[in-house]
């Protein structure tokens, strides 16, 4: 990598989280340790990370809390790593904000792939395919998008954006008013090949109508093809 990127590891099972400081140190990455919430607070005034890894279930403040708390003091790609094979807490976990899961035990070179691919969605790169939007602020819905800051606008009030929710507006930009599969997008927003049984797009759509839709409900900006994925309706 020609840019060194800063991790925070934050796991309570501090084998773990050396193990995987240790790896990624040797991929070129700088790399701190947290075990907890409270150790993670204190690293980040002095150390400001491109991606955090996080554990999900930790005594004291679990991975959803701090999820919340990095979103909303940080502009860092967040993978959850953990236990858990629930859908449900995937689910949440992305609602949260994370921007990608990763369940134990895992593959290091898996899940370096992962953290290179959303470090790529994070770094202001657009997602592949996609041809860049000339106007440096583009409505969509009753929103605007930046797309020089990566900053989703409405009025005056910045809307919380993760990366991978970024790069899914930028797709839907690019292609108005055309039917984009969930495979497509989902290709085109991991920057890998889809699992055509993945349905965590459907959540993050459904979770960004909430943000840019007038009447989340009724979505008329990004509408549903039956059968097929979704559309970009400008002008809606």
């Amino acid at each position: 990598m020609s840019t060194q990127y800063q991790m925070i590891v934050v796991d309570d099972e501090i084998d773990i989280a050396e193990t995987l400081a240790d790896y990624f140190e040797m991929q070129g990455f700088a790399v701190k340790v947290a075990v907890n919430g409270q150790e993670l607070k204190k690293i980040l005034p002095e150390f400001t990370p491109h991606i955090v890894l996080l554990d999900l279930n930790m005594p004291g403040e679990d991975g959803l809390t701090l999820t919340r708390y990095l979103r909303e003091h940080t502009r860092a790609g967040i993978i959850m790593v953990t236990a858990s094979a629930g859908q449900v807490d995937m689910v949440v976990g992305l609602e949260m904000g994370a921007d990608d899961y990763v369940g134990k035990p895992f593959d290091l070179r898996a899940l370096l792939a992962r953290v290179r691919s959303v470090l790529r969605r994070t770094q202001n790169e657009l997602p592949a395919n996609t041809q860049p939007v000339q106007d440096a602020r583009k409505k969509i819905g009753k929103c605007l998008l930046d797309v020089e800051t990566r900053k989703l606008w409405e009025g005056d009030t910045e809307v919380p954006l993760t990366a991978m929710e970024y790069d899914l507006l930028m797709v839907f930009l690019a292609n108005p008013n055309r039917p984009l599969s969930r495979d497509y997008l989902l290709e085109l927003a991991h920057k890998t090949d889809a699992d055509p049984f993945d349905r965590s797009i459907d959540s993050r759509i459904t979770r960004m109508r909430k943000k840019i839709e007038p009447d989340p409900d009724k979505p008329a900006t990004i509408k549903t093809v039956r059968s097929v994925g979704y559309v970009y309706i400008p002008n809606a």
